[in-house]
């Protein structure tokens, strides 16, 4: 088994679902990912950890889906240098909008990029599309990816 190059980090079992497109479609690209369920709210010492030791496990890029008061993404981008992607989860109170707008409010010094509401298929293009930055394997996955969106 390869070494995960992204890290997928869910707030909840509930959020899964919703992930399921973005583990596809790393699958499809042939993207090494691991997977962790842990709350910011939760599980702070476990998310912690993880994300502290996310770069030495050979993680390059981080995606974190949480609903509600999602706080998951901004408390890992403060335990890593790595670049954070957020999906905002849809909810049943809000439809999401809370979601989306504690992902995107990050304080000055911790940026956190956002995909929008359940946009989880997003995040695993873009963290493809930062991988590729340095692992050119990818960039030919990619160009293919983007003519078969043209057809």
């Amino acid at each position: 088994m390869s070494v995960p190059l992204v890290g997928v980090i869910v707030g909840s079992e509930s959020d899964l679902a919703v992930m399921q497109d973005c583990t596809k479609q790393l699958e499809e690209f042939k993207v090494p990912y691991g997977l962790i369920v842990a709350s910011a709210h939760r599980n702070p010492r476990r998310v912690q950890e993880w994300a502290d030791t996310a770069e030495e496990r050979g993680i390059k890029v981080i995606i974190a889906a949480a609903g509600k008061a999602a706080h998951l993404a901004g408390v890992v981008a403060s335990h890593t240098s790595l670049p954070v992607i957020a999906v905002p989860i849809k909810t049943s109170d809000l439809g999401g909008l809370d979601s989306l707008l504690s992902t995107v409010q990050m304080p000055g010094g911790v940026p956190v990029a956002c995909v929008a509401i359940n946009g989880a298929r997003n995040a695993a293009i873009l963290a493809t599309q930062i991988l590729a930055t340095g692992e050119h394997s990818y960039k030919d996955t990619l160009k293919s990816y983007k003519e078969q969106l043209a057809v």
